[in-house]
């Protein structure tokens, strides 16, 4: 439906569960912003910008659709962009300004999500997913050997928020947990109930699972590479709900196929969504869901409320939670 020339036009990218107008309230906007999610999304700039022509407004989740200079450049409708999340590093915010459009973000829940972690490495540990399958399928009454928990060594990438919040949790399951960054201090360690491990090297080669939870930066991209992975041992698992490009793909996907580890459990990808054919779609050894993290119930309450107020401050000449 054409919107009257009084109203501006919303677009919402990538709503994948088809929630984005029911989860919260869009009524403030009514009369003058008119919404529209799209549910698939768009694997190319062309795509994209034949989509949002028309549109002033975007709402974009998290870091997944780039804004380059060049597709600012076909959007000369565009006024506002929001964006889930108060950082976001592929947008780029000098062409945003020259075109004259608007950045702003909005918050995350309060609540690290450390479930999906915890979820991820019990699922590995006991071979839930293949244990699932065969019993659907009327396979073999039991195939895998569980890994135990208790007793076992969990060693932590990033002692941050999130990481600490797994380590309590480990502890719980009565874990030996040690962690390690390039900035972790063994005062840090100890406030959390854990033992810092001296080099990464220490650390890979002495945990039954290993879990991620550094921020990506220069200091990060491809921390883990093949001669990391394969200090690990055979019988160890992996785990990543931080970014894709901390550990290298292939590397891993090279270990996963040879059996040099156990097994994985990844939530992040480089190119999301994963396409069709991509080889970690029927990986071995490989538990992966597709970027859950971030998707629950409070997070998608808070990303488009706070979208409903950034554009309502906007329309009102005040805009809030500005970025760039």
């Amino acid at each position: 439906m054409t919107p009257p020339d009084a109203t501006l036009r919303c677009a919402v990218l990538d709503d994948f569960q088809d929630v984005a107008s029911s989860i919260v309230d869009w009524s403030p906007l009514a009369g003058r912003v008119v919404m529209t999610a799209f549910h698939d999304h768009f694997g190319s700039e062309d795509e994209l910008a034949d989509a949002l022509a028309e549109f002033d407004i975007v709402v974009t989740l998290r870091e997944r659709v780039p804004f380059p200079a060049s597709l600012f450049a076909r959007l000369p409708r565009l006024k506002l962009l929001v964006a889930s999340g108060m950082r976001n590093s592929v947008i780029d915010y000098a062409a945003a300004e020259a075109h004259g459009v608007t950045v702003c973000g909005t918050t995350s829940s309060s609540a690290p999500p450390v479930e999906l972690t915890w979820a991820l490495l019990l699922g590995l540990a006991r071979g839930i997913v293949p244990e699932s399958t065969a019993l659907r399928e009327n396979g073999p009454w039991q195939s895998t050997v569980g890994a135990d928990l208790n007793g076992r060594v969990l060693g932590l990438l990033g002692l941050g928020k999130i990481g600490s919040l797994v380590a309590r949790v480990g502890l719980a399951f009565g874990m030996d947990v040690i962690a390690w960054s390039q900035n972790l201090t063994e005062e840090r360690a100890a406030e959390v109930g854990v033992r810092r491990a001296a080099t990464k090297e220490e650390l890979l080669g002495g945990s039954d699972f290993v879990s991620i939870h550094l921020a990506l930066g220069d200091r990060t991209r491809g921390l883990l590479g093949k001669a990391e992975l394969a200090l690990m041992k055979p019988e160890a698992y992996l785990v990543n709900t931080s970014r894709a490009a901390i550990v290298d793909q292939d590397a891993l996907l090279t270990a996963l196929t040879e059996g040099r580890i156990a097994g994985a459990a990844v939530d992040v990808f480089d190119v999301e969504p994963l396409p069709a054919d991509h080889p970690l779609r029927t990986a071995p050894r490989l538990l992966a869901t597709p970027h859950l993290g971030y998707v629950s119930q409070d997070n998608y309450r808070r990303y488009y409320g706070e979208a409903v107020e950034d554009i309502a401050a906007f329309l009102a000449g005040e805009p809030i939670r500005r970025l760039g």
